[in-house]
């Protein structure tokens, strides 16, 4: 049986974007087969949206499908994982820059805060770059950048119940690779992530928020990882 495996790019991102490409051709070449998923309304993703787009590409998922997720992608992919009938399987998940679903209590009371009348002093970090209509509503005030959890074009992503054993039930295999210099997504945020799964951790050095922007067109850690996955 063929072995799959699904691309899902992140809020705003595309099929072609960053490292995307060549991962596309170096598993190819390994014999897999990838289909790398164009997400709907990427500028102005809505959970909904891109759980069911995932699903009809994917069909009937099985042992031999798998999924790689950047950044928003990666929480796509899980509650796409979530809602699988009882005895579905996935093979196994790469995620690269994915970030915890979990909104803490001093996280939500930013949402509350009015704009710093000094917004050079008050820098937070952000969602990815995006382009479009996305890119002008990152800031808001006096040009004070908001937390990527409390933008409402992706708030719901993160905000809504998230059985994260379900999705565990259903695959037994999870990676999470992050940069120890990502100017989107702690740290913290990715260790959550990846505890939180029970992922096989693996930091890379300078990677930033792995865009091709950064210089970062390909990727050999998720690469191994698919295919040490699929045995």
């Amino acid at each position: 049986m063929t072995k799959r495996v699904f691309l899902i790019h992140g809020w705003g991102g595309t099929p072609d974007n960053h490292w995307f490409p060549w991962l596309s051709w170096e598993l190819k070449a390994r014999g897999f087969e990838v289909l790398a998923l164009t997400m709907p309304h990427a500028d102005m993703p809505k959970v909904s949206e891109w759980v069911a787009a995932i699903k009809d590409a994917v069909g009937r998922s099985n042992a031999r499908t798998y999924f790689v997720g950047h950044s928003l992608g990666c929480i796509a992919v899980v509650r796409y994982i979530v809602q699988l009938p009882k005895v579905a399987q996935v093979g196994g998940c790469v995620f690269v820059a994915g970030f915890s679903v979990f909104v803490r209590e001093e996280d939500e009371r930013l949402q509350n805060l009015n704009p710093a009348p000094f917004p050079e002093r008050v820098r937070v970090r952000t969602a990815p770059p995006l382009s479009g209509e996305a890119q002008a509503r990152m800031t808001s005030g006096a040009g004070v950048e908001k937390p990527f959890y409390t933008i409402p074009e992706i708030n719901e992503f993160i905000s809504l119940p998230l059985d994260i054993e379900k999705a565990k039930s259903h695959c037994p295999k999870f990676v999470t690779i992050f940069s120890d210099n990502d100017g989107y997504v702690s740290m913290e945020k990715s260790m959550e992530f990846q505890k939180a799964l029970g992922a096989k951790a693996i930091l890379e050095r300078g990677k930033g928020h792995f865009t091709k922007r950064e210089g970062v067109d390909a990727l050999p850690s998720v690469f191994k990882s698919i295919v040490d996955m699929a045995g």
